[in-house]
């Protein structure tokens, strides 16, 4: 662990969070709110790196209003989430600092969310798992259900389908995570440097985390929920069976669906000797269910004539 020793034990830890944002101007001060009023371990203080990737509703602004303290950088408008992440992480890693702290900016995090995440590796790494990144959960602020964070592999046959780790008190073992809240201590991210330039929005943070394992690293759910935040539906996505046929493929060749140049790039990193297999998969999936559901209604029609 990256120490900086002030007075007996007592340890300095420099934390940067790193954000981007697009058009989401309310909802980016709240998160900006509520994490600038955590409750912080003692000598602990963190700076925040914001991408405003081109916001057409004031967002930069605001932000420079309501945050001096931010650190701002302007995006073209197409960097999406993992080339914003991406660009903030990038200006971070050129500073010397103990932790890098990946936070979505929806997400709302409980007062003690960032000293817990510290806490989690700091006891891991008394363990010898110096080298641990730390996830945190969210939890759906109406339901209470969980929502995003740590994923391990749910299928011995198919190395890419994954399942979110339920809740613990106890630290446990992931094999990639969701990039809503997501801490990495400087020494994983000197191997395993930034996200990778290949994704522009999706997969670029479970990629994250399975590089860093192949570098001998390891990833860990913290214990219980850092706060809430709400998923994003599957309405009028690709993944939405009810959506016609063509706005469907449209959909998941988009950027922010599954585009198969980066999703080919996934699959051949971390999908095996199999990986062609399981790269197709998805998309054959997709189209069968969409023709079951345009025959769907010609079927009940049969069958009410019978």
């Amino acid at each position: 662990m990256t120490k900086r020793e002030t007075s007996g034990t007592e340890i300095t830890a420099r934390v940067a969070v790193v954000l981007t944002c697009h058009n989401r101007r309310d909802a980016t001060l709240k998160s900006l709110r509520y994490l600038f009023a955590q409750d912080l371990p003692p000598q602990t203080f963190i700076s925040a790196f914001l991408v405003d990737d081109g916001s057409s509703d004031g967002t930069g602004a605001a932000v420079a209003e309501e945050f001096p303290q931010v650190t701002l950088f302007p995006g073209s408008g197409s960097l999406y989430w993992s080339g914003g992440m991406r660009l903030a992480f990038g200006e971070a890693l050129k500073r010397d600092f103990d932790y890098f702290f990946w936070l979505n900016d929806d997400a709302l995090l409980e007062p003690g969310a960032i000293a817990r995440l510290i806490g989690t590796h700091r006891r891991l790494a008394v363990d010898g798992r110096e080298c641990s990144i730390i996830v945190g959960a969210f939890t759906d602020p109406d339901t209470g259900d969980l929502t995003y964070g740590g994923v391990v592999r749910s299928s011995q046959v198919h190395p890419l389908k994954f399942r979110l780790v339920p809740l613990s008190d106890e630290p446990q073992l992931c094999d990639a995570a969701n990039g809503n809240a997501v801490l990495i201590p400087a020494s994983v991210a000197r191997m395993a440097g930034n996200l990778e330039p290949g994704f522009r929005h999706g997969m670029g943070d479970f990629d994250y985390c399975l590089r860093a394992q192949k570098l001998g690293c390891s990833a860990w759910a913290a214990p219980g929920a850092v706060g809430t935040c709400r998923r994003n539906g599957v309405r009028n996505s690709w993944k939405d069976p009810q959506l016609a046929f063509g706005k469907r493929v449209r959909c998941i060749f988009n950027i922010k669906g599954l585009p198969f140049r980066e999703y080919s790039r996934f699959a051949r990193l971390h999908g095996g000797a199999l990986w062609p297999v399981f790269c197709v998969l998805p998309y054959m999936r997709m189209f069968m269910e969409s023709l079951s559901v345009s025959f769907h209604p010609k079927l009940n029609s049969k069958q009410k004539v019978a």
